[in-house]
C-alpha cells in the first residue's frame, strides 16, 4: 500500500519562544512589530525565527496589526499595455525595489472594464492593501476617486487630469517637451509638428503644451496629430500627417514607442532623417538607441518615479522610510522629476 503523505507541519510561535529564551507575548510583540521591545530581544527573536523556520501568519497579523503590508499597484491599461511598454516596466521596477526595502508587498491590478473596476472597489473596500499606487489614469473616465472613497492613501504616477488635490509623483512633461520643440527649432526647421499623446491623459496634455511654448509663435494647430502612445499609434498618426503636410521638416513625437512607429512611416515616404525630417521623442527607453538612425529624445527616470511614489505613499501611511531622500519633505507633497535632452542622430 501506498504510504500517506504527512501533512507539513509549520513552526510555532511558542518553538520560536523556545529557541529565543522569551515568552510567546514578547515573540508576537516582535513579529507584529507592535509596543517597544528590547533590541537586545528583537535580535534574539529574529534569529530564533531564522533557527526554526517560522513564518506568520499574515491574516492573523493584519488583524492584530490594522495594515496588511500590502499596496495595489493600479494601472488602467489592458495588461497587453502594460506588459509591452518601458514605461510601465521602468515603474514596477521601482516600485518593486523599494516596497522590498520597506518590507512591503505589490499586488498589480490592471483595470479594463466596468467588471474590473467592481472588483477593484470590492477588493479595495474589503481591507486588502494599506494603499494605493496609482498610473496611466485617463480623464475620461478616473478610478482615483474609488480609492478615495475606500478611504485609502493614493498616490498617483503623474499629474492628476483634473484639479484633485491627491498627491502626485510626475516627470516634468512641459518642460521636457519644450526642450524637444527648442532642440527642432535650433536645427532651424521650419515646419515642425507634433504627434501628440492623448489629450485624457495628463501626459498628453503636459507634452502638447510644452511644445506649444517651445514653437512658439511657429505653432500651427494643422500640424498637430495624436497618437495613443503605442507604436502602431505613432505610425497611423504619422501616416496622417504626412497626408496633409507632406513638406514636415521637423517632428516632436510624444513617446519613443510611437516615435519608433513613425520612422518607418518616413522612410516608406522617402523622407531621410534627419536630413530632410528631424525626428525627438520622449521618455528615452532602452529601444531608442538602437532606432535607426538613433533617437534624439528626452529622458525621464521612471524607475525613481516609481520608488518616490512609494517613498510618498509611505509617508501618507505614517511608516518609517526605507531610504532617504532630500525632496520628499513629508505625504502631501507632491513631486516633479527633472528630465533631459538626449542628443543622438535622429534630430
Amino acid at each position: 500500500m501506498p504510504r500517506s503523505k504527512k501533512a507539513l507541519r509549520l513552526p510555532t510561535l511558542e518553538e520560536v519562544a523556545a529557541q529565543a529564551g522569551v515568552s510567546r507575548a514578547t515573540v508576537s510583540r516582535v513579529v507584529n512589530e507592535v509596543g517597544t521591545v528590547d533590541p537586545a530581544l528583537v535580535a534574539k527573536v529574529r534569529a530564533a525565527i531564522a533557527q526554526v523556520g517560522y513564518s506568520p501568519n499574515l491574516a492573523a497579523r493584519a488583524l492584530m496589526t490594522n495594515r496588511t503590508d500590502l499596496v495595489a499597484l493600479v494601472a488602467h491599461e489592458p495588461d497587453t499595455r502594460v506588459f509591452s511598454d518601458p514605461f510601465f516596466a521602468g515603474i514596477v521596477r521601482g516600485v518593486s525595489q523599494e516596497l522590498r526595502l520597506a518590507k512591503l508587498r505589490m499586488v498589480l491590478m490592471m483595470i479594463q472594464s466596468p467588471e474590473d473596476l467592481d472588483q477593484f472597489n470590492a477588493y479595495l473596500r474589503a481591507g486588502h492593501v494599506d494603499g494605493v499606487l496609482l498610473i496611466s489614469e485617463h480623464g475620461s473616465n478616473p478610478i482615483s476617486s474609488h480609492a478615495e472613497e475606500a478611504g485609502l492613501p493614493i498616490v498617483m504616477g503623474g499629474r492628476p487630469f483634473d484639479s484633485s488635490d491627491i498627491t502626485f509623483v510626475d516627470n516634468d512633461n512641459r518642460g521636457g517637451a519644450e526642450l524637444a520643440a527648442a532642440r527642432l527649432v535650433s536645427l532651424g526647421r521650419q515646419r515642425i509638428a507634433t504627434i501628440a499623446g492623448p489629450l485624457d491623459m495628463s501626459a498628453g496634455v503636459d507634452r502638447l503644451e510644452g511644445f506649444r511654448r517651445g514653437v512658439g509663435d511657429r505653432f500651427d494647430e494643422t500640424l498637430v496629430e495624436h497618437g495613443d502612445f503605442t507604436l502602431k499609434g505613432g505610425a497611423d498618426a504619422a501616416r496622417r500627417l504626412l497626408d496633409r503636410h507632406p513638406d514636415v521638416d521637423g517632428i516632436f513625437v510624444a513617446s519613443d514607442l510611437m516615435a519608433l512607429g513613425v520612422l518607418p512611416v518616413l522612410r516608406e515616404a522617402g523622407l531621410r532623417v534627419p536630413e530632410d525630417v528631424a525626428v525627438v521623442g520622449f521618455d528615452d527607453i532602452e529601444l531608442a538607441t538602437y532606432a535607426d538612425p538613433p533617437l534624439t529624445t528626452v529622458r525621464q527616470h521612471t524607475r525613481d518615479q516609481g520608488r518616490l511614489m512609494v517613498r510618498t505613499l509611505l509617508a501618507l501611511l505614517g511608516r518609517e522610510l526605507p531610504t532617504e531622500d532630500e525632496r520628499l519633505v513629508d505625504g502631501t507633497q507632491s513631486l516633479v522629476n527633472p528630465v533631459e535632452l538626449v542628443v543622438r542622430q535622429s534630430g
